[in-house]
């Protein structure tokens, strides 16, 4: 009997204490100059007061019938440390929290490459501490519904935080906080092999046609759910009322299967996530890198897709064609060149910053004279530039489709593009193949996108889900 009166007391005594959701932890970095919400469970009708350590106005409310309670407050400029106090039956105290700038870094497994596997960015680790950057890595996690809590705690950026924290990721914040001069928060929500599919909201995967057509033929696989929506359920729906300045994204290898239903699917989730947070954040996103699939134009067609979704609002896409060291694996092993090349489209965009040309040239007209092809590229004012001797990935054909290795030359911001075996063309491609090696650049050493003049169909088809 004693047993089981300590045992009530002891579990009325925990139903009793305020808690938070992790993601609400002491060495956290609040977006700055932004309206946040603090929130966490207590007893119904429990009164809670919170505290900021960069107001003397504390602010106090009643827990609701669900248990639930929360308040908003507005941050300041970037700065800190500050304490967070929240006082209801019990006590508990925030430390050590900075006010900055909050990146959520997402995708799958060349985002989720941690620290300790990047090659450069093991190099970093004897170095790495800057109390400047902050952590938080959130678990796997996929559930059939949205859930209200992550596992997870802030940390310092250091020598062990780095070891599992996303390269990418911290290679980007620290440009970012190197340049701005402020703290910098970063999110890790990664999953490797992930399809797009999972971590958009189940309804909105299932709402168009094309990202149907996409979930519904999800390849199986051992390291990563098939199902629409899981993963936003498990790792996105309990963060999203946690303010972000904007996302930097690394996904779509796992997508090949449909690489027409990318450019929606993008879209989808963009549109769902900046719904969800009430905030219309920029998303910045690395086209995928160069790797012998061995299929004809899944992957570059997956490409394509990407560059269209430029077409989002307050996007961009870095492009990885140069940044490859083995085609062997899909795994590149250097990581500072991408986060560093995101890192210019947010301080260009974002943050107003003069960072000089971030931006890969992209085609943008065509114009038949005579045997050649004349192309012109948007994003190279000061010109293009050829690696090499003789130009690599360029193909010319004429209308019965049959491509041919092309010659060119460089003329400003334009190409001219010719073969001697085609003598009336009318479409190029260039590095338009699951693994291309271009080297075409932008006179600051800003690979070329990957692209096509036509738009003949590819004869590509959805892959079944066995």
């Amino acid at each position: 009997m004693k047993k089981l009166l300590f045992f009530l007391l002891a579990s009325a005594s925990a139903w009793a204490n305020v808690s938070l959701p992790s993601i609400l932890n002491s060495n956290m970095v609040l977006q700055q100059q932004t309206e946040i919400t603090i929130w966490g469970w207590a007893d119904p009708t429990e009164k809670v007061t919170v505290t900021a350590g960069w107001t003397s106005e504390p602010v106090s409310v009643t827990c609701n019938d669900n248990a639930i309670w929360k308040v908003s407050l507005r941050t300041p400029k970037a700065g800190g440390p500050y304490a967070i106090t929240i006082v209801g039956r019990n006590k508990v105290e925030l430390k050590n929290i900075l006010i900055g700038e909050v990146w959520l870094c997402s995708g799958q497994s060349n985002m989720e490459m941690s620290g300790n596997s990047a090659k450069d960015a093991r190099a970093e680790l004897p170095t790495a501490y800057n109390p400047n950057i902050r952590f938080f890595k959130i678990p796997k996690r996929a559930t059939e519904a949205p859930q209200v809590d992550v596992r997870g705690n802030w940390a310092v950026c250091d020598s062990l935080s780095l070891k599992y924290f996303s390269a990418v990721g911290y290679f980007f914040g620290k440009r970012l906080q190197n340049t701005l001069n402020i703290p910098i928060g970063l999110i890790d929500m990664s999953w490797g092999g992930s399809f797009m599919d999972s971590w958009v909201p189940e309804t909105i995967a299932m709402l168009y046609p094309e990202t149907r057509r996409s979930a519904q033929t999800m390849p199986k696989a051992p390291w990563a759910p098939n199902k629409p929506g899981v993963l936003y359920n498990g790792m996105v729906a309990p963060i999203t009322s946690f303010p972000i300045a904007g996302v930097i994204w690394y996904q779509g290898e796992a997508n090949r299967h449909d690489a027409p239903a990318y450019y929606k699917l993008t879209h989808a989730l963009v549109d769902s996530w900046r719904g969800v947070w009430q905030k219309d954040f920029p998303f910045y996103y690395v086209q995928i890198a160069p790797y012998t699939y061995g299929d004809k134009y899944q992957t570059a067609a997956t490409r394509e897709s990407q560059t269209k979704a430029m077409d989002i609002p307050k996007s961009g896409m870095i492009v990885t064609t140069d940044l490859v060291d083995n085609l062997k694996d899909i795994h590149p092993a250097y990581k500072k060149e991408v986060g560093n090349r995101l890192a210019g489209w947010a301080l260009a965009e974002t943050y107003g910053q003069n960072v000089g040309i971030y931006k890969s040239p992209q085609y943008r007209s065509m114009q038949v004279e005579g045997n050649k092809i004349r192309l012109t590229f948007d994003n190279a004012p000061n010109g293009l530039v050829l690696k090499g001797s003789d130009i690599a990935e360029l193909e010319i054909a004429e209308s019965d489709r049959v491509f041919s290795k092309a010659q060119a030359r460089i003329k400003g911001n334009t190409l001219e593009v010719w073969s001697d075996s085609v003598k009336n063309p009318v479409a190029v491609r260039f590095g338009f193949r699951d693994a291309p090696v271009p080297n075409l650049f932008s006179k600051e050493g800003l690979p070329v996108i990957p692209f096509r003049t036509d738009d003949w169909d590819l004869g590509l088809r959805p892959v079944s889900n066995p």
